[in-house]
């Protein structure tokens, strides 16, 4: 018991630290609109993705390493895996996919392993040139990312649970063209050769940390998760951040109120308060109503803390649906999310999950 103590005692300490440090960051380096490899700021799952994202403050599964690590301290099988598919703004593609093992029933902890996946598709490629078009076309590249991480939690106690994160992020936007010879006609280039490039690709390691604690009033939790905690990176000259992001957040059945069955009717509530480094504040709220644990419809709202910066591009509302259902000792999901996206159409998530 001490031990165990002793455990909750230093994790507290370690994240607090870390979360001290963290808004010393934000509060000396802010940088609107300044961070890079955004990608990383995506939305995985769809299940949360229809709930806005509110998920700090949530068990959940594998897909918990995209929002808390925390949330996955309290798997209810032995394994889970999670993958999932989002087609983003100018048919950009993300793909995803998380598993989680819980070994000797969680008694040391979980541990999980994240993937994700950028597809940007082709971008023509162009060099400055003495014509009347002003440059020539030098064929096409297909710029890349991707983030590979692996991931620990634990349930200390009944109440309190921590995780942790780490990943290595690689993002590679092809090569540049610095020095070329032109050939010419009449005085104008009509083709090159290249005679000096310089590669446009970078690495980094960022980590992930939260908390998840169960109030003890009824089924309220409450959670904190710093996410992308990193150096600077740069290309060439001028070095950015990661999208630095700090979440606390609460959730509840509500219907918990009214002692209903929750495995016959259940109404999650979830809302997050979120700190970006390189956007205002936000509210996120996330709504979902389950029916007998097989049929859920969700809801979620994102407040924008400064009317300056909403535009017609911005989502504000997401919608989405789920079925879970058991076959032969295996738990399977299929989660589906919808959300406007003003001028850029709309944006749609497919996650599947599987448990045993």
């Amino acid at each position: 018991m001490s031990t165990d103590k002793n455990g909750r005692t230093y994790f507290i300490g370690v994240f607090t630290l870390v979360l001290l440090t963290v808004s010393s960051s934000f509060a000396q380096n802010r940088k609107l609109a300044q961070t890079g490899l955004k990608f990383l700021a995506v939305g995985a799952s769809a299940r949360q993705s229809a709930l806005a994202e509110a998920f700090t403050a949530t068990h959940g599964s594998s897909a918990s390493l995209f929002y808390n690590p925390a949330g996955m301290a309290r798997l209810q099988s032995l394994a889970e895996a999670t993958v999932s598919t989002t087609e983003w703004i100018a048919e950009i593609k993300h793909q995803f996919a998380s598993i989680a093992i819980s070994p000797f029933d969680g008694e040391y902890g979980v541990i999980g392993f994240n993937f994700q996946y950028v597809d940007y598709g082709e971008i023509q490629a162009t060099i400055l040139a003495n014509n009347p078009q002003g440059f020539l076309d030098v064929g096409t590249f297909k710029p890349t990312a991707y983030a590979v991480g692996v991931g620990y939690a634990r349930a200390l106690s009944d109440k309190f649970s921590v995780g942790g994160d780490i990943r290595w992020i690689k993002q590679d936007l092809g090569s540049g063209i610095t020095e070329a010879s032109f050939t010419t006609t009449g005085g104008e280039a009509v083709d090159f050769s290249p005679l000096t490039t310089i590669d446009n690709t970078l690495g980094v390691l960022a980590f992930d940390f939260g908390i998840i604690y169960r109030t003890g009033f009824r089924s309220l939790n409450f959670g904190m998760a710093i996410r992308n905690f990193s150096r600077e990176v740069k290309y060439q000259k001028e070095s950015f951040q990661l999208p630095l992001t700090f979440k606390i957040g609460l959730s509840m059945n509500v219907l918990d109120l009214m002692e209903e069955d929750p495995d016959v009717h259940s109404l999650l509530v979830l809302t997050d308060a979120e700190h970006p480094r390189d956007y205002p504040e936000l509210l996120r709220f996330g709504f979902e109503y389950t029916f007998q644990r097989m049929l859920s419809v969700r809801l979620g709202y994102v407040h924008i803390g400064d009317e300056i910066t909403r535009s017609e591009a911005e989502s504000t509302t997401s919608f989405g649906i789920g079925l879970q259902q058991s076959f032969a000792g295996m738990q399977f999901g299929l989660d589906y999310s919808y959300t406007p996206f003003g001028v850029f159409d709309k944006v749609q998530r497919f996650s599947v999950q599987f448990g045993f």
